[in-house]
């Protein structure tokens, strides 16, 4: 089941910026939600896999994706490559996270790679980083 949750904190222009991490693993997926809830000023939501993700986008403009790689039906390269083809969502960065990284894939579209696990304060200062 997705799990979905608003931060009371708010921008200086007043908008929450949004976060969408999709990992099929839902104990992961929940802990990274958690951290960006309790950790940032951004608002996250997880889904499980890449089609939520594009029926979500549909509704919900992120600033942000965390992309697990090995997700179910399509890996995070893929997802990133169908989110990046909507004109909307273009240059939206996205983060991809795999304990065997598709390096190749990963810099030829200049995505961010981590590696699980992950390291926390690293993860943080990611996010922090890619939406300043």
């Amino acid at each position: 089941m997705p799990y979905d949750s608003e931060s009371s904190s708010t921008q200086e222009n007043g908008a929450v910026k949004t976060i969408i991490v999709v990992e099929d693993d839902e104990d992961i997926g929940s802990f990274l939600v958690q951290a960006i809830l309790q950790e940032t000023n951004y608002q996250a939501m997880l889904l499980t896999d890449g089609f939520q993700c594009l029926k979500a986008v549909t509704s919900i403009k992120p600033n942000l994706f965390i992309l697990d790689y090995h997700l179910p039906s399509m890996n995070g390269i893929e997802l990133y490559d169908q989110l990046h083809a909507k004109k909307e969502l273009e240059h939206v960065p996205a983060v991809v996270v795999s304990a065997r990284l598709p390096r190749q894939d990963i810099d030829k579209r200049h995505i961010v790679g981590m590696n699980k696990p992950l390291e926390l304060d690293e993860f943080l200062h990611t996010i922090e980083r890619l939406l300043a």
